[in-house]
């Protein structure tokens, strides 16, 4: 009897074991499943699978929400269920970096957010959006001294360090025309995406690489388009410093005339557009 009991119990838990065995294996089967389908939509489409995905959605705060909705005019554009997506995503981008005020100045609401919604806007068609080189954010209240080239500075990525270094001053000027083409918070940021898609592997970090590659590979291949880049003036000089530089200076352009850009450079126009996966009303 006493055998019987303890042949059932073993068989028992041969089969729990069994069970949980075949469980992961089908969880292991799934994933890679999904990520075969994902891979051969971006390699037709150039763009992910799906971007947003939340078990519950977080909140700003009243004071927050009223900061966003006043002085950042990307959010209003959005529709009401993108601006719950871009409210979370902030929340979140806000709670995962650590905000260091130097020479006395003070981290406010207002600083987290406007720096955070920079980030979220111009990320909000990736799926990753945390940008995981940025660890801490550094803000001075103007230019600050660079130890890197021992040189005066508006802001730096420090992929080293992993912070994002920004003037206060340099960065809300960027706010006070928003077709100038000059946004300090767009072209930093834009630094810091680029070096993380060129670590990362994830979805979005390898379509915003491939892209800029394409986009590389075009200018190069087309004399043409480079002789209407230059004889154009829409980008500034500093455009022409690196392919680093003059991504930065095109996505500044991008998100703050995009009309005029696709105007005159369609081609380009698509690639940033592409590389951004940037889906949202008037783009």
């Amino acid at each position: 009897m006493a055998f019987v009991l303890i042949a059932k119990q073993y068989s028992l838990g041969s089969k729990i074991i069994l069970g949980i065995v075949f469980a992961v294996l089908a969880y292991m089967f799934l994933r890679y499943a999904i990520k075969l389908v994902e891979m051969a939509y971006v390699i037709k489409y150039k763009k992910p699978l799906y971007v947003h995905f939340y078990l519950y959605l977080r909140r700003l705060s009243n004071d927050q929400l009223a900061i966003l909705k006043k002085q950042f005019s990307f959010y209003n554009k959005l529709t009401k269920k993108e601006k719950k997506y871009f409210e979370h995503r902030l929340v979140s981008f806000i709670n995962d970096k650590d905000f260091i005020g130097r020479d006395g100045l003070t981290i406010t609401e207002e600083m987290k957010v406007l720096i955070g919604a920079t980030a979220v806007m111009l990320t909000f068609g990736f799926r990753d959006y945390y940008i995981g080189l940025i660890s801490k954010i550094v803000i001075y209240p103007k230019k600050f001294y660079s130890h890197t080239n021992k040189a005066y500075h508006k802001g730096e990525f420090n992929p080293k360090l992993k912070a994002l270094v920004l003037s206060w001053e340099d960065f809300k000027q960027g706010f006070k025309n928003g077709e100038d083409n000059l946004n300090l918070g767009i072209h930093e940021l834009t630094h810091a995406i680029h070096i993380n898609s060129m670590k990362e592997r994830d979805v979005s970090s390898t379509i915003f690489s491939d892209s800029f590659k394409e986009l590389s590979m075009l200018i190069n291949a087309n004399e043409a388009l480079r002789d209407a880049i230059k004889m154009s003036a829409y980008f500034r000089n500093y455009a022409y410093t690196n392919q680093f530089e003059f991504l930065a200076v095109a996505i500044e352009n991008f998100i703050e005339t995009p009309h005029e850009f696709k105007a005159q450079f369609p081609e380009i126009y698509m690639k940033v557009k592409q590389m951004l996966n940037f889906n949202v009303a008037n783009y």
